[in-house]
């Protein structure tokens, strides 16, 4: 199997809806912070450059929902590199319920950023960092 960063979650009611079911706005929410949690744990350096600058700009997003998903739910989502292209990075994303059966994949998501530089009031595209790059290579699905 493919090597993915792990973030754990835990499905809380106020990300359920009067039905009971996890609001589907919630997966996009849990893609950033699956992703700001990878950055903490393996390029803070990154973070350092986002209070002078640099910024992650998220271009794309996307969600494919295989199952719906209720309060107190245990959730591991899984996040690999899809794609590495200029100043992009493509993640993908799987998300499964972890239950005393074992996983069960519910859904499936991807997520784009550019690196982008302030100067001024401009956004400039920049080249993605060479900590960044490094790092999510170890974690390429391909």
């Amino acid at each position: 199997m493919m090597r993915a960063y792990e973030h754990r979650h835990v499905v809380g009611f106020e990300e359920t809806n009067l039905v009971g079911n996890v609001y589907y706005a919630n997966h996009v929410r849990w893609q950033g912070k699956c992703r700001e949690m990878f950055l903490h744990d393996h390029a803070r350096d990154i973070l350092e450059q986002l209070k002078h600058g640099f910024a992650l700009v998220t271009t794309r997003v996307s969600c494919e929902y295989l199952t719906e998903l209720s309060a107190f739910d245990e959730l591991l989502i899984r996040m690999r590199l899809g794609e590495l292209k200029q100043n992009r990075i493509t993640m993908t994303f799987e998300y499964w319920r972890c239950t005393p059966a074992g996983e069960e994949l519910v859904a499936r998501g991807e997520q784009q950023v550019a690196c982008m530089q302030r100067e001024g009031d401009k956004m400039i595209a920049t080249p993605i960092p060479a900590v960044l790059r490094d790092v999510l290579r170890t974690y390429d699905e391909n």
